[in-house]
């Protein structure tokens, strides 16, 4: 503002209230530009929340459908669980047989093979050991003699505490003190009888060993009675004798776990966890109706064009709830008919529908009981029949797991990576339009169109400024007139010995 404003002294006139009242009408179109930012933000908002939904489903895709894990879900019988326990890994087929369990597989093992006398926590500088590099060997996962691992001694600052805690996280066994014996033992992580080698090894090039009564591995500790060597499981399977070195192993994808010897045959068998797979197939199925739904509500959301994006001062003189009211009319049908989503439905309904190229037998949603909704109002979404769908997991969960994860191009991929095609080329398709939370508004249309209307708001802004002190300056310059003629007025009547 320039110069000093007049407010209707000599006129009468309140000046401030007939300014207020031009200024808006002249802010007409900048409140329409304000109300075009809100929806084009609430637009913007609308896709993004979409593309979330999106994200959401392929995910859901790639943890159910497309893992082979959902196939191979077994029910198995098993008649003696306490002495060994299986479990199915990746069998896609289903498996039986019986199982006898001799002995459990076991570490070697050896210990101190006299009294030590020491306090674990004093500095071994102090109890006469030297630094010095101690080395272990000791039975490998695979039930061999594993590789030779150093364990570095500083006697300024080890204990035998500190020592036995570098044994343990840096090599193959587990050592520990015994206070109360004064004996230190070592027991390999990995058990199996490694064939003609001990199980444990050790070495140094000081005295740390001997100090601690050890003989130099766990076979010669053995023939001094302080040692014990690995021993393998052995068991028999179906028929066949077998020795295995850990008590868990796995046999053509399934695991086995043995906890104890037996009498008798354990005889076990597997069946297709039929329940298990419907729940992966029927978790799809939501999915993909949910997002069904989604889409086509936001094609088909009623828009109301009466209802407007509210102005600061139209909220001002309303109540919340009718501002709630107002806005939610408002903000209905961002997306009404738009074109992304629609595309995206069509590419959907195609990937799912289209017969999958290169399958024998099961080659299509219909062969395992899912059709689409013969209501036209639902978009498409997916009805299955339960027992259809029942039967072919029972039949062959193989060939839905194919059905669905069939790598290949066109026609010849699966179902699941068509959807996750369409789904990811929509993503990309929307967050052009509308970015994302972390886009810059110049990477994106609606948000080139937002700094648009931002410099449009901000020129109207100066203009208004122009336009207000334009006003004030014709109203004063009218006061300053009024008044100037009624002064001369009274100095006329006053000549005139005008007055009373």
């Amino acid at each position: 503002m320039s110069g000093m404003r007049i407010g209707g002294l000599a006129s009468g006139m309140d000046i401030d209230q007939l300014v207020s009242d031009l200024m808006k009408a002249e802010r007409i179109p900048l409140d329409k530009l304000n109300q075009k930012k809100q929806y084009m933000e609430w637009q913007r908002d609308d896709y993004r929340d979409l593309n979330k939904a999106l994200l959401e489903f392929d995910t859901l895709i790639f943890d159910s459908v497309l893992k082979k894990a959902s196939y191979i879900q077994k029910t198995i019988s098993n008649t003696n669980p306490g002495a060994v326990s299986i479990n199915n890994i990746n069998s896609t087929s289903d498996f039986s047989g019986t199982i006898e369990v001799h002995n459990l597989a076991s570490a070697g093992s050896m210990y101190s093979n006299s009294q030590v006398t020491i306090d674990p926590t004093v500095k071994l500088a102090d109890l006469g050991i030297g630094s010095q590099a101690i080395t272990i060997r000791s039975t490998a996962k695979d039930g061999t003699l594993g590789t030779e691992k150093t364990v570095t001694i500083d006697s300024a600052t080890d204990t035998l505490d500190s020592v036995i805690a570098k044994i343990n996280s840096q090599t193959d066994v587990s050592a520990y003190y015994d206070k109360t014996k004064g004996t230190l033992s070592l027991i390999a992580k990995n058990t199996g009888d490694v064939l003609n080698s001990s199980e444990i090894v050790i070495g140094s090039d000081g005295n740390f060993w001997t100090q601690m009564n050890m003989a130099s591995d766990n076979e010669t500790a053995k023939l001094q009675g302080t040692g014990a060597s690995g021993v393998n499981a052995s068991l028999t399977y179906n028929g066949m004798p077998i020795e295995k070195s850990t008590n868990t192993f796995n046999i053509n994808g399934v695991e086995f776990k043995l906890n104890n010897t037996t009498t008798e045959p354990v005889t076990f068998s597997s069946s297709t966890d039929t329940e298990a797979v419907l729940s992966t197939i029927m978790k799809f199925v939501d999915g993909y109706n949910s997002l069904i739904e989604n889409i086509q509500g936001k094609l088909e959301e009623k828009k109301y064009r009466d209802f407007q994006p509210l102005s600061t001062e139209q909220k001002d003189a309303m109540k919340e709830k009718d501002i709630e009211r107002w806005e939610e009319k408002a903000r209905s049908g961002t997306l009404r008919g738009d074109s992304i989503l629609s595309g995206a439905l069509n590419n959907m309904r195609l990937s799912l529908y289209t017969t999958v190229t290169g399958l024998t037998g099961t080659d299509k949603l219909f062969d395992i009981g899912i059709t689409t909704s013969s209501n036209y109002r639902d978009g498409g979404k997916l009805v299955v029949n339960t027992e259809k769908l029942k039967a072919a997991i029972t039949e062959n969960p193989n060939a839905l797991y194919d059905l669905f994860s069939k790598e290949g191009t066109g026609d010849a991929q699966g179902l699941g990576r068509r959807l996750r095609d369409t789904l990811k080329a929509t993503m990309v398709n929307i967050e052009k339009r509308a970015g994302k939370t972390t886009s810059i508004n110049n990477n994106f249309t609606i948000g080139r169109t937002l700094d648009s209307i931002d410099d449009q708001i901000d020129r109207f802004q100066e203009r208004m400024i122009n336009v207000e002190n334009r006003y004030w300056r014709q109203f004063t310059a009218m006061e300053k007139a009024i008044q100037q003629s009624n002064s001369q007025s009274m100095y006329l009547m006053q000549q005139f010995g005008g007055g009373y």
